[in-house]
């Protein structure tokens, strides 16, 4: 792990339930929950599921967003999720969350090719919504 240079560290998602939502993100997407029995026990805000291992996704209630105060306004983004959330995979880990998906019963888009991102044109990227409404974008770069 670099501590030292820009990295994205995590992306909050606005979640009803966050134990169903680390359950989803477990069990359809593949991601390692964190938290979640702390969660339970009441002595964290949320739970999250890490990405890798610089980057997690929090899953935070809506009911957190009173606590919200960072910024002024800041309360308002709750029940606002960003447009998408882009996972980059290696092609035989996209081949197995596209079907891991299909067999949880979660729709998935069809297939592009050559959409830009960070590492430049990608091979092949789908997309997919979480329970609550949170798109999330697969992809693969040769």
């Amino acid at each position: 792990m670099t501590k030292n240079s820009l990295r994205l560290d995590h992306v909050v998602l606005w979640v009803a339930d966050p134990v169903a939502a680390a359950a989803f993100y477990e069990t359809a997407v593949g991601l390692e929950p964190i938290g979640v029995a702390e969660y339970t026990e009441g002595t964290v805000p949320f739970p999250s599921v890490r990405v890798n291992e610089e980057t997690i996704l929090d899953l935070a209630p809506h009911g957190l967003a009173a606590r919200m105060k960072m910024l002024p306004g800041s309360a308002d983004s709750a029940g606002h999720p960003v447009n998408h959330v882009c996972l980059a995979l290696p092609a035989d880990a996209f081949d197995a969350l596209r079907a891991r998906l299909e067999e949880h019963g979660v729709p998935v888009s069809g297939i592009d090719s050559g959409l830009s991102g960070a590492r430049g044109a990608a091979t092949r990227s789908f997309y997919f919504r979480d329970p609550d409404g949170n798109v999330v974008e697969a992809r693969h770069y040769a």
